[in-house]
């Protein structure tokens, strides 16, 4: 029973040590606005058809993850740029892109990750859905790490996908 009580000391402790790390990273808003400037560059490339462009927001590594509910994973930058050139061949495929940030969070200084909703605003269709990204900074550059996308099987417009910003799921 002693040596019990002594592991929940010990579980209730170190679960308590790294909320209170979590809670003393800054959220830089100079680092914040760094990240959105990021995917809005991104989203600038996506509309003028340049996805070569949109990729430079990418981390160019093996260890790139990209997921969707739709493909099996894609491992690092070049399959991911291959998947994205496939799915989008055409600018009039790429329509428009919008998105909005649900939740960005700073993990630590060079850790970051992202919540938020998208939409392709085409011709005949306006698929839309979330992301979640993991983004790391290399040397001065943040990058997304891990993209994991959805998309929603009825299009619905961005602007009717209300999601509670203060209780983000």
């Amino acid at each position: 029973m002693k040596y019990l009580l002594i592991l929940t000391l010990f579980i209730t402790n170190s679960c308590g040590d790294k909320k209170q790390q979590k809670e003393d990273v800054s959220q830089n808003p100079t680092e914040i606005k760094a990240i959105k400037e990021i995917l809005n560059t991104q989203k600038e490339c996506w509309n003028n058809g340049d996805i070569d462009g949109f990729m430079e927001g990418y981390w160019n590594s093996e260890e790139l993850i990209f997921t969707s509910l739709s493909h099996e994973p894609a491992f690092g930058w070049e399959n991911t740029l291959e998947r994205y050139k496939n799915s989008y061949p055409t600018k009039e495929s790429m329509g428009k892109l919008k998105f909005e940030f649900l939740d960005l969070k700073l993990i630590s200084k060079n850790t970051a990750s992202l919540k938020g909703k998208w939409e392709l605003i085409r011709e005949s269709d306006n698929p839309n859905g979330l992301f979640w990204l993991d983004l790391q900074k290399f040397d001065k550059k943040w990058l997304i790490t891990k993209d994991s996308t959805i998309s929603f099987e009825i299009n619905i417009p961005l602007s009717l996908l209300e999601c509670d910003k203060n209780n983000p799921s």
